[in-house]
């Protein structure tokens, strides 16, 4: 058992990032070697230069300094043979490819291409054999950084569907408090879930992109759509939060919307949206609307905060049901 833990704090502390990096570095030196190609280590350096945290990103970073590389050897070339090989002439090279790197935006191959550029300076010659070689390097390891970045991403389901679970956790909490604080507005209620469910719905957002950037097809990634859904929903929870504070006593209408939050604590955890809580809002208007005019002006504050309330609540309703099938009937 200690064992076991051992090893998984190993690879917690290592990472897969690295793990792939160390063993793309190796397979591309190993394979400039059985090329013959010159100074194979430098392969190995583009190949830790390729490798990225997911594969759409790596194809996309690959794609980058390939071809930045290219343009810079290019220009290197022109420069050398213009001007001679002088440590100068490197400067004129970063004055003229650098800004042009940056404005056809490909600034992130800057690094790549001053690899192969150095290596080119310090053979000392411009000839199709050395502009061959390094060409040979950049394919060799930037390829195997490719090779590594398809070759395994880890999966993200679980992690989105534990961020899910504490979400709708969260959620279910705050949704009881506002009803708690309706029914009792002398209740204290900390907030403290509002900064976590923010903190798990932004976690929750950056995983799905990575879980994207792992396929190659660029389809609409479903957790995306949920955390954008919740994230909406929480700014109008702030919102019903603002318009509960004005709420000074209780009066008959609290109770009915908070009845209606404790029906949410329960809906917002279904797949499906089935409109029960939207159907009981409107019932809930009708009877606002036909209520006899505030006889004071407290009575009047307090029902038309509830009647922000109620808007504030619709939206929120409104929200989840784009983010959330429909049950057919």
């Amino acid at each position: 058992m200690s064992a076991t833990k051992e090893a998984s704090g190993l690879r917690r502390l290592i990472g897969l990032r690295v793990t792939k990096t160390a063993l793309a570095t190796v397979a591309a030196i190993y394979i400039a070697m059985l090329l013959h190609v010159e100074n194979a280590q430098a392969a190995g350096i583009l190949a830790i230069l390729g490798v990225d945290t997911t594969r759409w990103r790596g194809i996309m970073t690959v794609y980058a300094r390939f071809a930045a590389s290219v343009i810079g050897l290019a220009v290197a070339s022109a420069v050398f043979l213009l001007a001679g090989f002088h440590v100068w002439t490197l400067a004129l090279y970063i004055l003229i490819a650098f800004p042009l790197l940056t404005r056809i935006k490909m600034k992130e191959g800057i690094v790549t291409g001053s690899v192969i550029v150095f290596h080119l300076f310090h053979n000392g010659i411009v000839s199709w054999h050395t502009i061959g070689t390094e060409l040979a390097l950049l394919a060799i390891g930037l390829g195997s950084a490719t090779a590594f970045n398809l070759a395994y991403m880890p999966k993200q389901r679980k992690s989105l569907e534990s961020l899910r679970q504490t979400t709708e956790d969260l959620f279910v909490a705050m949704l009881g408090e506002l009803a708690k604080f309706l029914r009792d507005p002398a209740a204290v209620w900390g907030g403290d879930e509002l900064l976590r469910a923010e903190a798990a719905i932004e976690e929750g957002m950056q995983t799905a992109k990575r879980s994207q950037e792992n396929r190659l097809s660029r389809q609409d990634e479903p957790w995306l759509l949920y955390f954008g859904m919740r994230r909406e929903q929480l700014d109008l929870i702030q919102l019903m939060m603002e318009n509960i504070a004005f709420v000074s006593s209780s009066v008959p209408q609290s109770e009915a919307i908070a009845s209606l939050f404790d029906r949410l604590t329960h809906d917002v955890r279904s797949e499906f949206y089935e409109g029960k809580t939207e159907r009981a809002l409107d019932a809930l208007e009708r009877e606002f609307k036909a209520m006899p005019l505030p006889a004071t002006r407290e009575e009047f504050e307090i029902r038309a905060a509830l009647l922000h309330l109620c808007r504030e609540l619709r939206r929120f309703l409104t929200v989840g049901s784009r983010g959330k099938m429909r049950r057919s009937s």
